[in-house]
């Protein structure tokens, strides 16, 4: 079981290997409001690239709920069930908006942008983006949970709590990516780069921290009194 318990906390720098892996695979996503060709371009011309990328993203999402299941085990364990069912709820919220995000751009690159119908490429294109600014909100309270949740048990430093109180404020001004265009809109250098940055540096920190450390021992349960005649 202990051998089993560091897997699933390794798992958190896993997803980010991947994670950047296939990033790199997809490419670079045409803006909000590109034109017609720069669409069909993308999506049509990059489609086996945009796939794969898309089978990796998928199944590293399972690294990110090992991850976080590990993540709220820990905190459990230390007696913080309220900041471990946050990280629970935090990771399924963000992991739903990456499946959505994935489907979207697989939809795409499968036959949607192929079809012709330009309107609803370049509407399905712009959902995608948006889905990067909304996916800041669940990202920043996984950050939260584990951050303070961590810090509450006694298991992280001072210093390190308030890299996390900074790691959460970064992402969640992630959400408020609303401008039209330039760094501030949701297809900007903040949205695009920053937020995935902090996020995915905050997971492979605390991953590697939670690895290792020795495995938590759960609380055995209490026995019953046995009453004496």
């Amino acid at each position: 079981m202990a051998d089993w318990e560091r897997t699933w906390r390794s798992n958190g720098v896993i997803f980010v290997v991947l994670f950047i892996v296939s990033w790199i695979i997809y490419g670079s996503q045409p803006k909000v409001g590109s034109s017609a060709d720069k669409l069909v371009s993308f999506y049509d011309g990059d489609r086996t690239r945009i796939l794969i990328a898309a089978v990796i993203l998928a199944i590293n999402i399972l690294n990110l709920m090992w991850f976080a299941a590990a993540l709220s085990t820990d905190l459990r364990d230390a007696g913080k069930g309220g900041w471990a069912t946050a990280a629970t709820a935090a990771s399924a919220a963000l992991g739903a908006i990456f499946f959505l995000f994935i489907a979207l751009n697989a939809a795409l690159a499968y036959s949607i942008a192929a079809s012709g119908d330009n309107q609803i490429t370049s509407g399905l294109n712009d959902l995608s983006w948006v889905l990067t600014a909304i996916a800041s909100f669940p990202a920043a309270m996984l950050v939260m949970a584990g951050s303070f949740g961590l810090r509450r048990a006694g298991i992280i430093s001072n210093a390190a709590f308030s890299a996390g109180v900074a790691a959460v404020v970064l992402v969640l001004l992630g959400g408020t990516t609303w401008a039209t265009d330039g760094f501030w809109a949701v297809d900007g250098a903040y949205s695009r780069y920053i937020v995935p940055i902090v996020v995915l540096a905050w997971i492979a920190v605390v991953s590697g921290f939670l690895t290792m450390r020795s495995p938590s021992t759960p609380r055995a349960p209490e026995r019953a009194a046995i009453p004496t005649p």
